[in-house]
């Protein structure tokens, strides 16, 4: 197996320098650790996610089983200690990246979970799935902190298990930390604002099946059935400093850890994102 090289002039420029083959079904989502390790895990309708060692050469460190179905996406957490893996089963997967272990299970979809994302922080995680709803998490306890619903009234467990024309295919968080997208089968793709339920701008969208916010959060990329990728401005605001010094802390602390800072309750909740 073909190694990295230390430098790549321009004769080499789309040069194949590895090829990592050990899945036994499709590949469908390849994800990269934050950071900067080189660090690659790839999920597969093999019910597997392989966690490969690209600084050694491509060498496949570890095999994370769990899954009972096809995995559809994964997530790191910003600081590459956490894995996010969701598939066609209705939990999500969190695995310890520094020992590969699984450290639990959320709960909550009715549907299949298809795709998932940290917060910048790391002290939320969000996720989509076919049950019409968004949910976001607090992955350092396991706990719901937020549903977004995209059918109202909300569908009952029997309805949002099945086939519906709300299944939501994709969903992304912004860089600053307080909007999310997704992406839907009723034909619409929505900005959402993590301080309300509803949504902030809703626009047109048919087929769609993946969305990506940009890295300044200005704009949002939307890809199809058809082959075109559509670009949204998103809407903006300025963040206020309580939001920016609760990123500032969330970086570094867990959930746990907010609460046992001896500050006041209500300061212990807001960093928690109890308030939203």
């Amino acid at each position: 197996m073909a190694s990295f090289p230390d430098f790549v002039n321009e004769n080499e420029i789309g040069k194949l320098l590895l090829n990592l083959m050990d899945h036994t079904e499709i590949v469908r989502d390849l994800t990269f650790a934050p950071d900067g390790s080189l660090v690659l895990v790839s999920a597969s309708r093999d019910k597997t996610l392989r966690v490969w060692d690209l600084k050694d050469d491509g060498n496949m460190v570890k095999v994370l089983r769990g899954h009972q179905n096809w995995v559809y996406c994964s997530a790191f957490s910003p600081d590459s200690s956490i894995l996010c893996s969701v598939g066609a089963g209705k939990a999500v997967f969190l695995w310890d990246m520094d020992k590969y272990t699984l450290i639990r299970k959320l709960e909550g979809h009715h549907n299949d979970v298809v795709s998932c994302e940290f917060s910048p922080d790391g002290a939320l995680l969000v996720t989509a799935s076919y049950d019409t709803r968004v949910i976001v998490w607090d992955p350092h306890v396991g706990t719901v902190l937020l549903e977004l619903g995209h059918l109202f009234p909300p569908p009952s467990p029997i309805f949002a298990g099945g086939a519906n024309d709300r299944w939501v295919r994709s969903v992304a968080f912004s860089h600053d930390g307080r909007h999310i997208a997704s992406v839907t089968d009723d034909r619409l793709v929505r900005f959402w604002c993590i301080d309300e339920k509803s949504p902030q701008a809703i626009a047109p969208l048919t087929n769609g099946l993946c969305c990506a916010f940009s890295t300044d959060g200005s704009t949002l990329a939307a890809g199809s059935r058809d082959g075109s990728v559509h670009f949204w401005e998103c809407p903006r605001s300025i963040a206020s400093l309580q939001h920016l010094c609760r990123m500032a802390v969330r970086r570094v602390l867990s959930t746990q850890q907010v609460y046992n800072l001896s500050i006041p309750a209500c300061m212990q909740d807001y960093l928690a994102y109890k308030t939203m």
